[in-house]
């Protein structure tokens, strides 16, 4: 079925072949899951283009396609060339937003093609839209990546106490989600305590855990290749006024976009029914991403929960929703569920307690 889709969208474009670079695509349109390697797709070939550390990776995974391996000169601009000969191309798509400039110009030299002919058309993000709507078993295993993050985050709540660093908390969410069937995090763990929490990407640091912080936890894995995320806010000692004021303002505007999520609905609409609420509280100033992306065979995919996007929200599709409030000089509150879209709603995979825990 998605090479069937892959194929159709290549007709549609009127484009007799695709050279695909991004690993995600070639993952989702082969089941290879090794890097530095391309997957050449036509009407009636597949071929994965690869080199002797995965050959037979390839082999093995590579479900209907051949395997072709560079060696010598035979890199992989001259197996391309072969294979348009093959072919008869005259219209090729690459991939365009995974691939550098120069990459792209020494395979048309090697291809025959040094004068950037025709032939090669930019694909942009077609191919990748087409893994926007989950299938039956790619849900199944984000469910679990996301149920390892939930299992993570209980067992974290027992390691959080003042002198503890930043850097230690996030050792042990990776390690924890390791052993527990995780192949590897899917991003850069977030543990900001304090003035930290007020940044949306901090980095862990060495700064301790003290009495009175904010600890924002952003962490995620990758079960059987698909992704989780997810993003709970705690207090380390007892909470002031002013950080349960701030708290609830973000989980009411969570709940809201909860709530108010569904099919058809754009994801610029879907930005809205949390980011009103924060407006309507004064806070909207210090929130400045996006209220969600889609997430799969990699952390960040379309569509997004986001002002500049206006893609229609279909069933199948998987949103995080993570709203934030972040004031520089005190602190920051996000807290992120992973969900999949439905015809009246969205079912919630993410499933962690969200009222605010005081440690």
């Amino acid at each position: 079925m998605r090479i069937q889709a892959a194929r159709k969208l290549l007709e549609e474009k009127g484009m007799d072949a695709a050279f695909i670079a991004s690993p995600a695509n070639i993952r989702y349109l082969s089941g290879f899951a090794g890097t530095d390697s391309y997957m050449y797709l036509s009407g009636r070939k597949q071929v994965i283009l690869t080199d002797s550390r995965y050959t037979l990776q390839a082999e093995e995974e590579g479900e209907g396609c051949e395997v072709r391996t560079i060696k010598g000169d035979r890199v992989y601009g001259v197996l391309l060339k072969e294979l348009l000969e093959e072919d008869k191309v005259s219209c090729l798509g690459f991939e365009d937003n995974a691939m550098t400039w120069q990459t792209v110009k020494k395979l048309q030299d090697a291809a025959g093609d040094g004068k950037g002919e025709e032939r090669w058309v930019p694909l942009g993000e077609s191919l990748s839209l087409l893994r926007a709507v989950k299938d039956e078993d790619e849900l199944e295993k984000l469910a679990r990546a996301e149920q390892i993050g939930d299992e993570t985050f209980s067992y974290i709540l027992t390691q959080i106490k003042p002198g503890v660093t930043e850097l230690e908390i996030a050792a042990k969410l990776e390690y924890y989600m390791k052993s527990h069937k995780a192949q590897e995090k899917s991003f850069d763990t977030i543990a900001a305590s304090g003035l930290h929490s007020a940044m949306p990407h901090a980095v862990p640091s060495e700064k301790v855990l003290e009495k009175g912080d904010f600890l924002t936890l952003d962490f995620g894995c990758r079960y059987q290749g698909y992704c989780s995320d997810m993003t709970r806010t705690v207090v380390i000692g007892k909470a002031s006024e002013k950080q349960k004021e701030i708290y609830s303002i973000v989980l009411e505007a969570q709940e809201a976009a909860l709530s108010g999520l569904r099919a058809g609905m754009t994801g610029a609409e879907g930005d809205s029914l949390a980011r009103k609420v924060i407006e309507k509280a004064g806070y909207g100033e210090y929130f400045g991403h996006g209220l969600g992306h889609s997430v799969g065979l990699e952390i960040h995919e379309r569509p997004s929960l986001s002002s500049k996007d206006d893609t229609i929200l279909r069933p199948g599709m998987i949103e995080t929703v993570e709203p934030g409030i972040y004031i520089p000089g005190f602190g920051g509150v996000r807290i992120e569920d992973m969900v999949v879209i439905t015809e009246d709603g969205i079912k919630n995979l993410t499933g962690s307690p969200k009222e605010l825990i005081e440690l």
